[in-house]
């Protein structure tokens, strides 16, 4: 089972944070949001019990790693790269694409996002060309940078396979009926994969989007799916009592009745670094409308200790920080005994550096709330695919219910459609 906490102590419990009386004034209206995002069927609710797609992807996964592929290139941007990325950031060796063939198992994983050409370029500098595939992740098909990344890795594939060739290497994940890479793949005998209609990009990672490439990697896509499900199923008993509900309440009168429209997601593991930055997408183009909706951002503990905590701690009262703790790290090493009688070293020898990182979390914790600084906390048992899908899943479930509470749509995103008018008319395409 998955094991994911939430504590919210430290936003009652501290100057300036919330009271009773906050959270039942706008109790009804949790109720209201509960009642309606189990009565709608969101597509984002139904994926984790949806195991067809994902026997899908396993399946194609293996192919791809029986294959002989040495490079396998996710072209997608936003919530079709990020989600995707966090998985492979979260449950991967770091340094995964450095790994021996033998160990890695599959082929190396890169991720084309960014229309920024150096990037593209260094990818293909180390991919073989003649032993690689790619996934273009898009519904429409005309992401202008999904599909600039594409056709650039696409003629690099024809000039070293062939177009057959090519082919063979190529997959669709889109749309199940629309769409340009549908128009594509029926004149190109390409393979597809389906996000289903009702799930927008930034809650994709649990599609094919996420799945996919997490099963190339070798990931355990059944049990990221069992922790998103067991989320499910504990929002469904629950109701407007689960945490990551009652997270929303909480979180949407930070911003409105104390006037906290900054969320720092602070995660004390470099593995969940890219999971705050899923988080940023999910939270900003899911409530910033209608001039409503707070700023999230992503940090790292210790790192930003050293280059942001010092705003948090006595900078504007205008954040609250969210705390991503992890309780086992999968990985420990002991700090060796030396220079002891150096009061300022030799005290760490002994000691390992998780439970360092582990203090130092606690100890910004304390510190912020004995400053007057809300935060709460996240805390993942572990890192592990279980884990991951229920906070991916818990996550979801607290944006759906404060766009809610704002009275706005989260499953929109009008605000970034101008920018690509303006794009598609400055690069010619035909009726803009």
């Amino acid at each position: 089972m998955a094991d994911v906490t939430f504590d919210y102590g430290n936003l009652m419990e501290v100057e300036g944070g919330l009271t009773g009386r906050d959270l039942s004034d706008v109790n009804s209206r949790l109720q209201n949001a509960a009642g309606e995002l189990l009565q709608n069927s969101y597509g984002f609710m139904r994926l984790p019990r949806e195991r067809e797609a994902a026997a899908a992807c396993m399946e194609l996964a293996q192919e791809i790693r029986n294959s002989g592929a040495t490079d396998f290139v996710h072209a997608g941007i936003g919530g079709s790269a990020l989600g995707p990325m966090a998985v492979q950031r979260a449950l991967n060796h770091p340094y995964y694409n450095l790994l021996p063939a033998e160990t890695r198992g599959g082929p190396r994983i890169h991720f084309a996002e960014n229309t920024d050409p150096n990037s593209l370029g260094a990818i293909l500098d180390v991919a073989d060309p003649e032993n690689t595939w790619v996934n273009v992740v898009t519904k429409s098909g005309t992401t202008a940078e999904t599909m600039t990344n594409f056709l650039v890795v696409r003629g690099v594939l024809i000039e070293a396979l062939g177009e057959s060739g090519y082919g063979d290497r190529t997959v669709f994940t889109t749309d199940p009926e629309e769409g340009y890479l549908n128009q594509i793949s029926a004149r190109e005998d390409i393979r597809t994969l389906s996000i289903p209609k009702d799930v927008g990009g930034r809650f994709s990672v649990l599609t094919p989007v996420g799945l996919l490439p997490a099963a190339v990697g070798g990931l355990d896509v059944d049990a990221l799916l069992r922790g998103a499900a067991q989320c499910v199923d504990e929002v469904e008993a629950q109701g407007a009592e689960h945490p990551a509900v009652v997270g929303a309440a909480m979180h949407y009168l930070m911003d409105t009745a104390r006037g906290r429209n900054v969320r720092v997601m602070m995660a004390y593991a470099d593995a969940l670094e890219r999971t705050a930055a899923w988080f940023v997408q999910l939270w900003a183009e899911s409530l910033g409308k209608d001039g409503k909706g707070s700023t999230p951002h992503g940090a790292v503990g210790t790192t930003d200790q050293h280059s942001q905590v010092q705003l948090y701690m006595e900078g504007p009262q205008d954040k609250v920080i969210e705390i991503l703790e992890v309780g086992e790290h999968p990985r420990d090493l002991e700090i060796p005994r030396a220079y002891e009688d150096l009061d300022g070293v030799g005290y760490l020898g002994g000691h390992t550096m998780a439970e360092l990182l582990n203090v130092e979390c606690d100890a910004t914790r304390r510190a912020l709330a004995e400053a007057g600084r809300p935060n709460s906390t996240i805390k993942l048992g572990t890192i592990n695919e279980e884990n991951l899908g229920y906070l991916f899943q818990a996550l979801e479930v607290q944006t759906a219910i404060t766009g809610s509470l704002y009275g706005v749509n989260a499953f929109n995103q009008p605000g970034v459609e101008a920018g690509k008018q303006i794009t598609y008319k400055r690069m010619g395409r035909p009726g803009y």
